[in-house]
């Protein structure tokens, strides 16, 4: 990536609210209505989130900016995860378009305001716990692969210290909390992928990082679990 073409913070910025404003498009247009207050509830948390997580990690590690800008088109990035990548992206928007269309159809009676709030606070406690992690983790991309220009070590600090890859458990977490947040029983389907798809990145990147990255194995030691404490 050449000078000109390093993302600087206010370019990233606005990459992150073009990216922020497709949420509702997978939401709204698939319930059939615009007046859905909770769903404005949750796309305006997504967005805040989005933005504050962003700004704290590339704050804290301005190179984050470039390397999580560069990182897909690297040569060095795994090739199954070129696939894997995206389909973490994806999987939770049809969380969103099933969870619309269940709204629009009727399929799930709404739930009690008691879990929609629940939801909300899975979504933002998820949220929290990732920021934590890129905030921590200097080497957060948006790929698997040794990052050996950056000097890429193990970082076992602040949530590394409970999970292995508190990222995708914050992830998890946001996504668990759609269909809640939504009154969606239907919306567990895609969860479902986007549980599979989280399961199978983790347990190839954690093979990674154990066959190439020096102090891997023993932080591995240190911090049994890989996304749920106790679990897996």
């Amino acid at each position: 990536m050449t000078d000109d073409e390093a993302m600087t913070p206010a370019r990233a910025a606005v990459r992150l609210l073009i990216l922020s404003a497709v949420f509702p498009l997978f939401l709204f247009p698939f319930a059939g209505r615009w007046d859905w207050g909770v769903a404005w509830i949750l796309i305006i948390t997504l967005i805040v989130a989005t933005l504050v997580s962003r700004w704290l990690a590339f704050r804290e590690h301005p190179d984050l900016l470039d390397e999580r800008a560069s990182s897909f088109g690297a040569e060095d990035a795994k090739p199954w995860d070129k696939v894997l990548s995206p389909a973490m992206g994806i999987t939770p928007l049809l969380v969103l378009i099933v969870a619309g269309l269940d709204e629009r159809f009727g399929w799930t009676a709404h739930w009690g305001f008691g879990v929609q709030i629940t939801g909300l606070i899975f979504v933002i406690v998820g949220y929290a716990l990732a920021t934590w992690a890129m905030v921590v983790n200097e080497f957060f991309s948006g790929v698997v692969r040794i990052q050996t220009e950056r000097g890429h070590h193990v970082v076992d600090s602040g949530p590394y210290a409970i999970v292995r890859h508190p990222g995708y458990t914050g992830n998890l977490l946001a996504c668990l909390g759609f269909p809640l947040a939504l009154s969606s029983l239907w919306a567990f389907v895609p969860f479902a992928l986007v549980l599979i798809v989280t399961v199978t990145r983790t347990s190839l990147e954690d093979r990674t990082l154990n066959d190439e990255l020096p102090g891997y194995p023993d932080f591995a030691t240190r911090t049994r679990y890989r996304l749920i404490p106790g679990v897996w």
